[in-house]
């Protein structure tokens, strides 16, 4: 694959969406995901009630609106920490497409995710290719939202943690254990099946929301991981290993 090419599948939400569609291993767990358009977006959120907007080239949550349709019929939306109300669809659409413009952007079903403290939390998981050429799981770190905020992302406020004491909150270490096994597999499939349509990547992060009945929801995947959000943890032991990967991945 070409350079350029691959850049093109790095920025592109929408085309490793697709590329994962395909793929029957991991399509129950990418959330609906469409591209954005006037009669998209209200027939999404009659479907769920609440969706996410978010610009299909963009990182650290930049851009990205929480839209919901409301039990009394009005419509709302929240951007960073602004929140809006309209009691008509059209006024709503009208303040929506201030935001996007003519640029592309999807929308994506809202997850209801697992909650620390009343605020959402969702995970990291960091797969790499290790030193023997093999896809492996070698992070997995808790995001949890700021209180005033809809995402996750460091960089936007949110707050990394060890993702034992946020599981910790809703169920057992029994059933913790099972889980971070689910995640560490969904990590290593999406991985193989990214690699297998677009060769050349040597790491990625998913970003994966929980919600009640603890299904793991794709909500983004990233082909350029920040690695740096595990020196957030006290224990540096992932940290080093994320980083030693990094440094002597195959070539």
């Amino acid at each position: 694959m070409s350079e350029k090419k691959l850049r093109s599948v790095v920025m592109s939400k929408w085309i490793k969406t697709k590329v994962l569609l395909e793929r029957i291993e991991v399509r129950p767990f990418i959330p609906d995901t469409r591209k954005f358009s006037n009669s998209t977006l209200r027939k999404m959120l009659d479907l769920y009630s609440m969706v996410y907007v978010k610009p299909e080239k963009g990182s650290f949550g930049k851009g990205v609106i929480r839209a919901q349709l409301l039990k009394s019929g009005k419509y709302t939306y929240q951007m960073g920490t602004t929140e809006k109300t309209f009691g008509d669809y059209e006024s709503f659409l009208s303040s929506i497409q201030n935001i996007t413009k003519k640029k592309s952007y999807l929308i994506q079903k809202g997850i209801h995710l697992l909650k620390y403290n009343k605020r959402r939390f969702d995970i990291r998981v960091m797969v790499q290719l290790n030193p023997k050429g093999e896809w492996e799981t070698t992070g997995l770190i808790g995001r949890v939202a700021h209180p005033e905020k809809i995402v996750t992302n460091y960089h936007s406020g949110g707050k990394p943690m060890d993702v034992k004491p946020l599981l910790a909150a809703h169920t057992s270490n029994s059933e913790i254990q099972k889980v971070i096994h689910t995640l560490k597999e969904l990590g290593v499939t999406t991985a193989k099946c990214l690699h297998k349509k677009y060769p050349g990547f040597k790491q990625i992060g998913l970003d994966i929301g929980l919600d009640h009945s603890w299904t793991p929801w794709i909500i983004e995947v990233n082909t350029n991981p920040d690695p740096y959000i595990f020196n957030q943890l006290k224990d540096k032991s992932m940290y080093k290993k994320v980083i030693r990967y990094r440094k002597t991945a195959v070539k």
